[in-house]
């Protein structure tokens, strides 16, 4: 069940800035389905203040964390700016598998999305359409696999290390699939802003994220938390110029 419960961080005239729960889309054009600006519009009317709401960036669906909107075309226009000139800060949490063998690094990689399955693919740098995704990452905790299984495990998802150990494979090859192994709590700034780009980034450099069912190859059938959340943004207010910064503390379980 996705829970649409939403904390506001900050509002006033011409923005407004909150924590977004995993499972809600940001918007989506499905007749009857809530998404986060149909939620902060009726939040608004509510209140019976002006309900207007401009998307400025994105959160894929699965991802938890801070949001910011926009409340004016002319709010929308300033931030649109402040992309362009890669002047916004972010900073995510990632949960993925295996172990690093150096505390940091960059990664740096060329993407090509595709829009019909909604994916995206590390390509060479002069592939038509591909784009630049740059991140820089690092490692706050290594975990091993039996100090993962008794933090969280057993309450995000018991059957986990059960289907990695002893299920067949999806394929019905009849093959087991991988052995659980440790996992790497990871602090990663965003360079560029590219679909799906930590998910991409992370799978291809061979630590695909945890609960990743697009890009992480052992990622069980049955439902799993992804391990990414957005926890702080920095950005100058668009009408005042201030300088404004957000965090949030992640509420996901495999972040506890």
């Amino acid at each position: 069940m996705i829970d649409f419960t939403m904390d506001i961080l900050y509002e006033d005239e011409d923005l407004l800035v909150c924590h977004k729960m995993p499972g809600i889309p940001v918007q989506t054009a499905q007749v009857g389905r809530q998404d986060m600006v149909s939620v902060l519009q009726n939040y608004l009317a509510q209140k019976g203040e002006r309900s207007e709401i401009y998307v400025i960036h994105r959160l894929d669906q699965p991802v938890e964390g801070i949001l910011a909107f926009a409340r004016t075309k002319i709010a929308a226009a300033s931030f649109s700016q402040q992309l362009q000139a890669k002047s916004i800060g972010k900073r995510y949490y990632a949960l993925v598998e295996g172990i690093f063998t150096e505390n940091s690094g960059t990664l740096e990689d060329y993407l090509l999305r595709d829009g019909r399955s909604n994916t995206s693919r590390v390509v060479p740098s002069g592939q038509k359409g591909a784009k630049l995704a740059r991140l820089s990452y690092t490692v706050k905790k290594s975990i091993t696999e039996e100090e993962a299984l008794i933090a969280f495990w057993n309450q995000a998802c018991p059957n986990y290390f059960n289907y990695r150990n002893n299920s067949a494979s999806p394929d019905g090859s009849g093959h087991k699939s991988h052995s659980a192994g440790p996992l790497t709590y990871l602090s990663i700034q965003l360079e560029t802003g590219r679909h799906h780009q930590i998910r991409v980034q992370m799978a291809h450099a061979g630590h695909p994220l945890i609960g990743d069912k697009k890009y992480n190859p052992n990622c069980p059938p049955v439902y799993l938390p992804i391990g990414l959340c957005s926890v702080q943004i920095s950005f100058l207010h668009p009408r005042t110029g201030r300088q404004m910064d957000f965090s949030v503390k992640p509420k996901g379980i495999l972040f506890q």
